[in-house]
Parts: C-alpha cells; structure tokens; sequence
C-alpha cells in the first residue's frame, strides 16, 4: 500500500457522509506506519472504541469503509479471521458491520465479517510459515497468503459498493 494522507483517508469513505468523514479519528502514529508492509489500513477509533475503519485499494481507487461492533467484549471471540485466515494467529477476531454506501446504507442494509479485532491481518499473513504449512516453497505460501488477504477484503469492500 502506498502512503495516505488525512484527506486522501477522509475523502476515500463510501459509506458514510462528508460531515462523518471529517470528524472520524484517524490513526495517531499515520507517518511511522509501515506502507510496504500493509494491504490495508485498519484502525479502531480512539475516541469511540465501538466504531472501526478500513482504507484499501479497490480497481485502483481508494474505498474507505467504516465499520461498528455491537459491544467491545460480546464481539471478541476466538475465531478465525475471515480476511486472513490465519488458524496460528492468537489475537481476537471480532464482528465488525458495516453500512452499505449509497440508499440501501440510508435504508439500514448491512454486511458483516469477521475481522482481526486489531487489524493485524497485513502482519499475519506475512509470519514465516511453519514447515508443516509451507512445505518446500515458504515463500509462495506468503505471497498466497497476501493475494488472499487482498481479494477477500477487497470482495468485502465491494459488497459495500453493492446497492440491494
């Protein structure tokens, strides 16, 4: 992922209104994040723990989405991540929801996925592969891994998009 700007963020959302956009929390340490190392960027908002953003590239432009989760503790459960599928990972994954861009998202039309609580998807897919999972090729293991990542969240992001 490339470096974003705060308004190349705010700008990017498609489900919410400009006002909303505007006023969102973003990311404190934006300039010390590892942009090579990101297929997404995912973060909780600081000041309302219960909402959540994520940022990607979809067809070469940049959809914002932003997510809620119905109560911090009754969402966190162990479970595998839909977006990275990582089994080894240890952290929490969580329900997030999100509103569909458009009138369906007016009307109160919503998509659901499980989500590393933290987002910490990028970092998990690329952990070095136990000999049991790589087999002879650890390295074309992560790059599935990643390209997996990437079409998943992006599908999401297009289920977003979708009008009902």
């Amino acid at each position: 992922m490339n470096p974003l700007t705060e308004k190349q963020i705010r700008t990017s959302f498609v489900n919410c209104s400009k006002r909303e956009a505007a006023q969102l929390s973003l990311p404190l340490e934006l300039n010390d994040l590892r942009w090579d190392h990101l297929d997404y960027l995912g973060w909780i908002d600081r000041k309302a723990p219960l909402r959540a953003y994520v940022v990607l590239n979809l067809d070469e432009t940049l959809v914002g989405v932003t997510l809620r989760t119905p109560d911090v503790v009754a969402a966190r459960r162990r479970a595998v991540c839909v977006w990275c599928e990582d089994v080894n990972a240890t952290n929490d994954a969580s329900m997030y929801v999100a509103r569909r861009a458009g009138a369906s998202g007016r009307n109160g039309d919503t998509i659901g996925t499980l989500i590393c609580t933290s987002f910490e998807c990028s970092r998990n897919v690329r952990r070095t592969p136990t000999i049991i999972e790589a087999g002879l090729d650890p390295a074309g293991l992560v790059q599935r891994r990643i390209e997996g990542l990437r079409e998943r969240s992006q599908r999401f992001a297009r289920s977003v998009l979708l009008e009902a």
